[in-house]
């Protein structure tokens, strides 16, 4: 999925900044969730299942926007929790463009008709639904009846009015080959403008009887069977070099301090997917986590991960100058 060119630009040299300063860890994309709160249980969930003080707390707009700020990435995710529950979203959404962010609101779609009377297109936002599977897999594995149906309808809607539309697939044990790539296929033929994909991680707080997560290698396995089964006509919201990742041709070690995480809690460490301490500034939660404890082969918890929360930044951290190219015509030619 390529990018606007003014947006490729910002991003871009940004990074190019960040390199020539000699600055060994910065933010690429900000995580924010301005609420914990959600309106579905899915199966695979670790969220909705930590961090049960936080539940009824939310960030304000203004700490919303301090946030930005305060971390100064060149993008921001706004996820959850359900981020369209938060009363204040389209102040915070339009507050991220207004600063020129690259800017992603992960919904499930259920509320996505309230989001279209207070947002207007832009090519800094982008909705991103979260979708992993065709209807049937996908309303069991969000655990109601219909939602694949209303996350459809909300694609369309939003491509009439001129959004710009991503997915996000969170791949499990159970997600079946052939149901994935039909689904990636579909997704092209709405217009969606591009798909995420990425093994799901293997939360503490699931019930370890639901036995849904995959070892790396099967995770590799599973998603090799899926590009090759959804064709070369997909367009990926991802770096050519993750998806080499995800096929097994390529490793990297993760990136937690490319994603970091505010919530209402405050900044959150490691990363985007462990909460082993909070912090109350970002600059505190960098100079504090000690990095050298995390990652594949220093934590067993970080055994499985391949999340592209921890790995696309390290794409583009260790990119040369043939994967910049890469990278740069995806953009612009996608």
């Amino acid at each position: 999925m390529g990018q606007p060119l003014p947006v490729t630009l910002r991003m871009g040299a940004y990074v190019a900044k960040q390199k020539l300063l000699g600055r060994k860890r910065f933010p690429m994309v900000l995580m924010l969730e301005p609420t914990l709160k959600c309106n579905l249980t899915c199966t695979g969930c670790g969220k909705i299942r930590q961090d049960e003080e936080l539940m009824g707390l939310m960030l304000s707009y203004e700490e919303c926007m301090a946030s930005v700020e305060e971390c100064g990435a060149p993008a921001v995710s706004i996820a959850g929790g359900e981020p369209l529950v938060h009363p204040e979203i389209d102040r915070i959404v339009a507050g991220c463009i207004a600063r020129k962010k690259l800017t992603m609101l992960c919904t499930n779609g259920i509320l996505i008709e309230r989001a279209f009377k207070k947002m207007q297109p832009s090519p800094y936002f982008t909705f991103i639904f979260h979708l992993d599977g065709l209807r049937e897999h996908h309303d069991l594995m969000v655990e109601r009846h219909g939602v694949f149906d209303k996350v459809i309808a909300g694609i369309k809607r939003a491509k009439e009015l001129g959004f710009r539309v991503a997915t996000n697939t969170t791949l499990f044990k159970s997600s079946p080959v052939d149901d994935t790539a039909e689904l990636f296929r579909y997704l092209m033929g709405l217009g969606v403008d591009g798909v995420i994909v990425s093994p799901a991680f293997s939360y503490e707080e699931v019930d370890p009887a639901h036995d849904i997560f995959m070892s790396r290698d099967e995770a590799i396995a599973h998603f090799r069977q899926i590009h090759e089964q959804a064709g070369p006509n997909i367009r990926y919201y991802h770096t050519p070099q993750y998806i080499d990742f995800l096929r097994g041709e390529r490793f990297y070690m993760c990136t937690p301090w490319g994603n970091p995480l505010r919530d209402p809690g405050g900044w959150k460490g490691p990363c985007y997917l462990l909460t082993d301490q909070r912090y109350d500034t970002f600059e505190e939660m960098i100079d504090s986590t000690r990095w050298e404890e995390y990652g594949y082969g220093r934590n067993p918890r970080c055994a499985k991960c391949m999340a592209h929360v921890g790995y696309e930044a390290s794409t583009v951290v260790h990119a040369g100058i043939v994967d910049s190219m890469r990278m740069m015509s995806q953009n612009l030619l996608s």
